[in-house]
Parts: C-alpha cells; sequence; structure tokens
C-alpha cells in the first residue's frame, strides 16, 4: 500500500477504465493517468520524455501509486490516452482542480486555439481547433471542447458554455461568438455576455456604429465614459471605453433578438509607438446584457485579453503546444486538457519564479512536484 494519497488520485480512480479488461492489462488506468499528468507538470514534451522521466522517478511515483509492472512505456501511455474520453477527464479533474485552487471569480473568457502541431497533409487532416473557457482573474482553465473538423467555434461554444456554471458570470466572446443563441444561453444561465461585434453581424454592427454617432458626448465625470493609460514595452496606449443604454439606440428588431441586452459599448484604443514615434488607433464594439457602466465593461472587455496572454501565449512558449506532434484527434484533445491543467496548478502556486522555472522546479525537485500535487501521508 503507497505510504502518501491525494484528493486528485482518489478522483482518477473513479474514471471508467475505457481499455478491454483481460489478463494482458498489466497498469491500472490510475497508474498510466497519474503518470501521464506528474511528466506534463514535469515539463516532459511527449510520451517517450514522460515514461523516461517516470524511470528516473520511479522511487517517488510508488509513494502513492501501486505500479505493479513497473512504469508503463511510451507505447501503452499512448494507447491509454487515445481512447480516454476527453468529456469524461475534464468531468473528474475540473471539481479536483477548483477544489484545490479558488472558486473562480465573475469573469469567463472564451475563446480558440488551434493547435498546429495536429495537422497532417499526408494524411489530410486539419490541425486541430480548441475553444476553452478561461478564469482570467485567478488564471484558472474551466473547460475545453475541440472544434469538429466540419464545423467552427460557432458550434463549439455552445456545447462549452453547457460544462460551465455561469451563475453571476460575465462572458466575454469575440466577434466568432457573437451570435443570438449563444447570448441566450449565456442569459439563460444566469449569466451575462460581453460579446464583440464586426462584420459578421451586418444589421447590428451598422447600428452600433450609428448609435455612437448620434449619441452625444458624457460629461467628463459620466459613469457612462472613462479612459485609462497605460506604458509598458515601448509603447503608450489611452483606452476609451463609452457605453449607451441599448434599449434608447437600437431598433425594435435586434433589441428582441439579443436576449437581455442592455448596453452597446465601443473601446476607442490609441497607441503610440516610442521606437517609431507612430501611432494607430483602434475602434471596436460590443453587445452586453451589463448595465451601460464604462468602468465595469471596460474592466472585463480588457481582461478578455488574458486567454490570449495568460494561456494561449504560455501554452505555446512554455508548454511548446504548437510543437508537438499528435495526429490522434483524442489523444491531441486529452494532451490540451493536461496542458491546461497543468498550468493552472502552477499559477496556483505563490513563488514568484516564472512559469517556466516552476514548470522545470516540478521536474527537478519531487518535495515542489508533490505540493503541487498535495500530496500527504496516510
Amino acid at each position: 500500500m503507497p505510504p502518501m494519497t491525494c484528493a486528485l488520485v482518489e478522483q482518477v480512480q473513479t474514471i471508467p477504465d475505457p481499455r478491454r479488461q483481460c489478463a494482458n492489462l498489466k497498469h491500472p488506468l490510475v497508474d498510466v493517468m497519474m503518470l501521464g499528468f506528474c511528466g506534463v507538470l514535469a515539463g516532459c514534451e511527449d510520451f517517450v520524455e514522460i515514461a523516461t522521466w517516470g524511470k528516473l522517478h520511479e522511487a517517488f511515483l510508488r509513494t502513492f501509486l501501486e505500479l505493479p509492472q513497473g512504469i508503463p512505456s511510451h507505447d501503452t501511455l499512448t494507447r491509454v490516452f487515445a481512447v480516454l474520453p476527453t468529456a469524461t477527464l475534464q468531468a473528474v479533474l475540473l471539481p479536483w482542480l477548483q477544489e484545490r485552487r479558488e472558486v473562480p471569480e465573475e469573469w469567463i473568457h472564451v475563446d480558440g486555439k488551434t493547435l498546429r502541431g495536429t495537422r497532417c497533409q499526408s494524411r489530410k487532416l486539419k490541425a486541430l481547433h480548441v475553444v476553452s473557457a478561461w478564469a482570467g482573474q485567478t488564471g484558472l482553465t474551466l473547460g475545453q471542447v475541440a472544434v469538429d473538423a466540419k464545423s467552427n467555434e460557432i458550434t463549439a461554444v455552445p456545447e462549452l458554455l453547457k460544462l460551465l456554471d455561469l451563475h453571476e458570470k460575465i462572458v466575454t466572446l469575440d466577434a466568432m461568438g457573437c451570435q443570438r443563441e449563444i447570448a441566450q444561453r449565456i442569459v439563460e444561465g444566469g449569466g451575462d455576455y460581453i460579446l464583440a461585434v464586426k462584420d459578421n453581424q451586418p444589421t447590428v454592427h451598422a447600428e452600433v456604429q450609428a448609435a455612437f454617432a448620434q449619441a452625444p458626448a458624457p460629461p467628463l465625470r459620466s459613469s457612462r465614459r472613462t479612459t485609462t493609460f497605460e506604458k509598458g514595452h515601448g509603447r503608450y496606449e489611452q483606452r476609451t471605453v463609452q457605453v449607451v443604454p441599448a434599449r434608447e439606440y437600437l431598433s425594435a428588431a435586434p433589441a428582441a433578438l439579443w436576449a437581455g441586452v442592455l448596453s452597446l459599448v465601443m473601446v476607442t484604443r490609441v497607441v503610440w509607438e516610442q521606437a517609431t514615434e507612430g501611432s494607430s488607433m483602434e475602434v471596436r464594439y460590443f453587445l452586453s446584457s451589463l448595465p451601460p457602466v464604462a468602468r465595469r465593461l471596460g474592466s472585463a472587455i480588457r481582461g478578455h485579453w488574458s486567454i490570449e496572454n495568460g494561456l494561449h501565449w504560455v501554452l505555446d512558449v512554455v508548454f511548446r503546444e504548437d510543437a508537438r506532434r499528435l495526429y490522434d484527434r483524442t489523444t491531441a484533445e486529452n494532451v490540451a486538457f493536461m496542458n491546461r491543467l497543468a498550468l493552472s496548478l502552477l499559477r496556483g502556486d505563490p513563488s514568484k519564479s516564472s512559469l517556466k522555472v516552476k514548470r522545470k522546479q516540478a521536474g527537478w525537485s519531487t518535495p515542489y512536484l508533490a505540493q503541487l500535487l498535495g500530496l500527504h501521508y496516510k
């Protein structure tokens, strides 16, 4: 009996084993899954590296795993991750993650990322696209759904929203998610939405633009206008958020079609580049079910960028997700989820080291890895 245990091991033990049960089944599912996740946390980039890392740290792994036949091979890891449904994995591990970390705050950012290493021209495989939900205020993954090869994000987002607790949450989406059905689902779930509006919704886009052309400029000390300034990386940025009540400016048909819409939002972003001494301006428009309060809406819109900077960029740079060649769809989905789970766990560590250093430290130091997993002696 291993001397240590943790809630994660106990949760993984509840996952039904999708393999055919026979005499040749040498490795318990919990051993294979925990080895895979520990390897991801420890900085391994493929199943060969994970199996090698496991052999070098077998004594540590035996403190909380049975390992009756030793360390599973990379072939065993490959086979298991190819048959385990990602939805089952998420259903079991996301509650553990939220218990291990903190409850997500009110912002939920939804966006997609293409896993470029899953494209294979000779097999006529397009790159897998995964839509993720990210709690930007706490750095916590909330779920993911892969986009079907013959579909797009419009069909994947509703499936992802079904997995989420939307009560009293603010869901932000880019223009691809600006769909009436998505807005309806968020409102029915007890949440609020902020949807970017572009030319894929030409009627409402034109009306929102016209609304701000007609609306009088709000007073300087108004709740319907706010301006912020940021400086960094040789750039100066000014962001002005202006809001108007939707019911006063939208015509009856769009107002009725967009569930609970209360606000139209215009964000004007002006950037000055110190190196080139040049400037650029960008204007973006949004629909929201929140009341027309510029500061609150502007903060949530600005926070949406955390899914790019805090999730997608880190997955590319720290986890080298795009460089990994995975052609099996289920395997690619499972590895993508394990990456997001590991990233959320590393972000919960209060030490001041970078994520890259934390991940290397998890591979170098078994006490640190045990701390991340929440291992304790029986």
